[in-house]
């Protein structure tokens, strides 16, 4: 077979989700590492990390980068392995947590990164590592200088502010607790194997927890567990699933249950302002979160993760829905899909 193609950066959630998820897989592929693309193969619009060069409708290479329909496609193009559970209704949970890492945990992380002083220091000079080189000692220090400027004012496009920050932080150390508290007793977060959530919530979490130096002192102080399931997600090619290990949606554990709180608490408050705000027109929106104020600007994407997550919850069958409802049911997830 053929290998993917893919180009991407150590720094990048995205890319450590895809590339542990073609390990888990054992789909072949090779990581161009880069920053900005690979001159002569396609360039993604807008320009993220990970893209992925495969054949369009017509058979012409195209860049893609987004994460979630990645995963489905390969889940049809590659036999075996799959991270989408078989059940209808766990499938959905399994898609929610998957949002909920890709688009707030990725939050925390932006925060966490170019917040902090040592944060700031250790980023920009490590990231400036990754856009090329070698770089001399001026040459880094001017890099870094550039990184920091670029991204430090863009805090305020996931909301991180002096009002929200709080928001931000506890919420990460409720997830992390609540990730403690589950591999206590379970090692992925859809049971005896990895789900499509597990890689989304590890990406975050290979910056957040092996990588940023204040959101890591945390992690290491209250959740051990935690910090060694990030390494273990890193590559699972020697894992042997069995079609029983998935969770029973109908008794998903505490745990869980903890984590689904979580989406609620955090997340769903702000897909509901965002497709508002796009509904209107509005460029910013604005949203109550944990009983705190938050305006950011709004997000056509975000409005595409509600439509989604709308779509699967549409297409389960009324038995499936039922289930569904009852794993979601005192977890504030269920407005979503209130009629």
């Amino acid at each position: 077979m053929t290998p993917l193609r893919l180009s991407g950066a150590p720094g990048s959630p995205y890319t450590r989700k895809m590339v542990a998820l073609l390990r888990y897989r054992r789909i072949a592929y090779r990581l161009l590492l880069s920053t900005s693309g690979v001159p002569g193969l396609p360039v993604a619009k807008p320009p993220l990390l990970p893209t992925f060069y495969l054949p369009g409708p017509d058979g012409a290479l195209q860049a893609v980068t987004d994460s979630t329909p990645l995963i489905r496609r390969f889940e049809a193009e590659f036999a075996g392995r799959a991270v989408v559970p078989a059940d209808p209704a766990l499938a959905l949970i399994d898609a929610l947590l998957e949002d909920f890492g890709d688009e707030w945990l990725t939050k925390a992380m932006f925060h966490y990164r170019w917040s902090y002083a040592a944060d700031i220091r250790k980023a920009g000079e490590v990231l400036a590592c990754w856009r090329g080189g070698p770089h001399d000692d001026a040459a880094l220090a001017a890099t870094a200088q550039a990184v920091r400027d670029r991204q430090i004012p863009r805090l305020r496009y996931v909301g991180s502010d002096a009002t929200t920050r709080a928001v931000i932080e506890a919420g990460y150390r409720r997830v992390l607790l609540a990730l403690e508290d589950h591999f206590r007793a379970h090692r992925f977060l859809m049971g005896g194997r990895p789900g499509a959530s597990d890689f989304a919530i590890y990406g975050q979490l290979t910056q957040l927890v092996h990588f940023d130096p204040t959101s890591m002192a945390l992690a290491t102080e209250i959740a051990p567990r935690v910090c060694a399931w990030v390494l273990m997600m890193e590559d699972l090619s020697g894992l042997e699933p069995a079609d029983t290990d998935w969770l029973d949606v109908t008794r998903l554990p505490a745990s869980l249950h903890a984590l689904l709180r979580e989406t609620g608490r955090l997340y769903v408050p702000l897909l509901l302002a965002n497709a508002q705000a796009l509904q209107a027109g509005q460029a910013e929106l604005q949203a109550t979160i944990d009983g705190q104020p938050w305006v950011q600007q709004a997000f056509p994407y975000q409005g595409k993760c509600l439509a989604w997550l709308r779509r699967d919850y549409q297409a389960l069958s009324a038995a499936d829905r039922s289930r569904a409802d009852s794993a979601l049911a005192g977890s504030g997830n269920e407005v979503l899909f209130s009629p």
